[in-house]
């Protein structure tokens, strides 16, 4: 688990210098305190330990290395024997013993325990072809000296972040944003379209960052970088709208063995590792497989509030004491909300998903323990565990009986009491009535979105609407839901496919990514195992979803691994209790910064629009608490990163 950055550039352009590259890799050191890699290639330079004199294009590749696998070698940047290629990399290959032992019958040899060399190898035989064969997080930046381009690759399910810029004949490449602000003449122009799906999505999805002309890798595509050229191929072709006929014993009996398989593989560590055990059924499965695979207790870890509505840590321990593990628990007390500038500092572009606070503290002290943790990630969209699945499929019930938008215009819904509880009965149906009589992802995005387009306009300032550009943040999720084929699946699977295309990379990932290498922790998601992605998918919805329940299948396969109380305990997320903090100890703040005569976001927004909100949540007649953690989240965004 590592940081990566560089570049490469024509011999006319200046490229990056030695300490330019040093800056970038010191940017993002808590990705890796452990060692250091640095190397650049420039035309008519002379040779030293860090410069290597050739005629090729302009390349610096740099490396800061997080120790997980072979601790006393595997160094980066990494070359093959005649270093015609160089390679840095950050992640993890499960895989990679048994593509090793292939690689060595095929007659390479190797010089290092890691699995960074055996992408080096693996790449020489198939090319950019040796993508399909890793299973894995990762992104890949690896520099191909005989056909002078750089190849950039991200892994399927977007686990590890890869930003570049590319710039005429430049590209420059970064594990994370705050790396290329180091980047000479780096834009920093603002892209409005990114702030409009934003606060739509509480994300900016990819490829899209906050700054214009700056790119996200999409997850599961490599990028080819020659003669001052981009190309972008996808090497993941999973069929989302395959289904498969199975058996439920068969289906049994093939997730135990594949989600054992993926939590096996996770465990590969030559330093301490560890579990999150939030007391829900995904982390709850994967610490009960992890300890029957492991010879010592295994060390589980979970952060809970004071207020009982959020905290679920009785169920986590019930959980530890029923596997025998190491349990810890911590707890966010309601000050934590002073993390809020250290999140935004280090996030790099606005990201809204307030879970990453709690995810920020839980990192922060499971590393203090181990430096590798397993999540149970991933499991709701893989088996419908999600609320919003269930509201779905009860919204597509009502609507073969019942008038397009009849219960949204009754008299009752609309009389139903806003109320600031998390799980509030009243406010529930009323969202669920108001997506009624639309199309089966309107409606989806009608219950996943922050603001809606109606909401985001009657914000904007009219000076801001004339510069948005012609797109739709919507079209994101629905690219995502009609590779799910609607004419083929029923709307609850293309739900799920399209969350592991958007939510899954763009705030899951990310959240998890940034708030774990930010105190250099490696997180691993068994759920997320790719070929365990691509089966769960093939499953017909039936096996998911019975009875108005979700995670059907994972009920039935493991219903004697767990405490009776975890198969029937209501789902609570890893949500905070800010309709509340915005009342207390996050009310001034709000204001100040919001209301402000010095808000930067009121080149976005109408004052008297933010103004409006405020007043709706302090006085209770409305619930905006998510969407003042969107907007507070975004001005104090704008007063680090883009202040003039």
């Amino acid at each position: 688990m590592c940081g990566i950055a560089g570049g490469v550039w024509s011999a006319q352009s200046s490229g990056l210098s030695i300490e330019q590259l040093r800056a970038m890799t010191d940017s993002i050191r808590h990705r890796g305190p452990d060692d250091e890699g640095l190397w650049i290639s420039r035309p008519s330079q002379q040779a030293n330990h860090l410069v290597d004199s050739t005629w090729h294009s302009g390349v610096a590749l740099g490396f800061r290395r997080l120790s997980i696998i072979d601790l006393d070698t595997g160094r980066q940047p990494m070359a093959n024997e005649d270093a015609s290629i160089r390679l840095v990399f950050n992640g993890e290959i499960y895989n990679y013993r048994e593509l090793r032992h292939r690689l060595e019958g095929a007659g390479h040899r190797f010089s290092s325990q890691s699995d960074t060399e055996t992408i080096v190898h693996l790449y020489e035989d198939l090319g950019t072809d040796c993508f399909k064969h890793f299973n894995g997080m990762f992104a890949i930046a690896l520099w191909d000296a005989k056909k002078d381009r750089l190849i950039l690759a991200r892994d399927r399910l977007g686990k590890k972040p890869l930003f570049y810029w590319h710039h005429g004949d430049e590209i420059y490449f970064a594990s994370e944003l705050k790396a290329l602000l180091c980047v000479p003449g780096f834009p920093q122009t603002l892209d409005y379209g990114a702030i409009d799906a934003y606060l739509t999505y509480e994300y900016i999805p990819h490829p899209q960052t906050i700054y214009q002309g700056v790119c996200k890798l999409p997850p599961g595509h490599y990028l080819v970088f020659e003669n001052g050229h981009v190309e972008i191929k996808n090497y993941w072709e999973i069929d989302w709208s395959r289904e498969s006929p199975i058996s439920i014993e068969q289906a049994k009996s093939e997730l135990r063995q594949r989600l054992t398989a993926a939590v096996e593989r996770r465990l590969r560590s030559d330093v301490p590792l560890g579990a999150f055990l939030s007391g829900g059924i995904d982390s709850s499965l994967v610490c009960s497989i992890a300890q029957k695979l492991l010879e010592a207790p295994l060390r589980t870890f979970a952060i809970g509030f004071s207020e009982s509505e959020f905290d679920e840590t009785q169920y986590a321990a019930s959980v530890a004491k029923h596997l025998g593990t190491k349990h810890e628990r911590f707890e966010v007390q309601s000050d934590a909300v002073g993390i809020l500038d250290a999140i935004v500092d280090h996030y790099d572009e606005p990201f809204a998903d307030s879970s990453a606070l709690p995810t920020w503290y839980l990192c922060e002290l499971t590393r203090q323990n181990v430096t590798v943790a397993l999540s149970g990630d991933g499991g709701d969209e893989l088996f419908g565990g999600y609320e919003r699945y269930r509201a779905l499929q009860l919204s597509e019930q009502y609507q073969k009986w019942l008038p397009a938008g009849w219960l949204s215009r009754s008299r009752l819904i609309r009389s139903l009491p806003d109320s600031t509880a998390r799980r509030s009965l009243g406010r529930r149906i009323r969202r669920f009535c108001e997506a009624l009589g639309q199309t089966a992802p309107r409606r989806y995005m009608n219950w996943i979105q922050i603001f809606g387009e109606a909401a985001r306009i009657a914000l904007y300032q009219d000076a801001f609407i004339e510069t948005l550009p012609d797109q739709d943040p919507f079209m994101f999720l629905n690219t995502a839901w009609e590779k799910a084929n609607p004419k083929k699946r029923d709307p609850m699977s293309c739900a799920m496919a399209a969350d592991l295309q958007s939510y899954v990379p763009c705030d899951l990932m990310t959240k998890v990514d940034m708030a774990s290498m930010r105190h250099s922790l490696e997180a691993r998601q068994p759920f997320l195992d790719y070929t365990l992605v691509e089966w769960a998918m093939s499953l017909p919805l039936e096996l998911k979803m019975r009875r108005g329940r979700g995670k059907w299948l994972l009920r039935e396969t493991f219903k004697n691994d767990l405490p009776a109380e975890i198969w029937t305990r209501p789902k609570m997320g890893f949500g905070i209790p800010i309709a509340k903090w915005f009342r207390t100890s996050l009310k001034e703040r709000t204001i100040d910064a919001l209301l402000g005569s010095d808000a930067r976001c009121h080149r976005i927004f109408r004052p008297e629009a933010l103004k409006a909100l405020v007043d709706e949540h302090m006085q209770g007649r409305v619930n905006q608490g998510y969407r003042l953690w969107n907007l507070l989240v975004l001005e104090l965004w704008l007063r680090k990163w883009n202040p003039s």
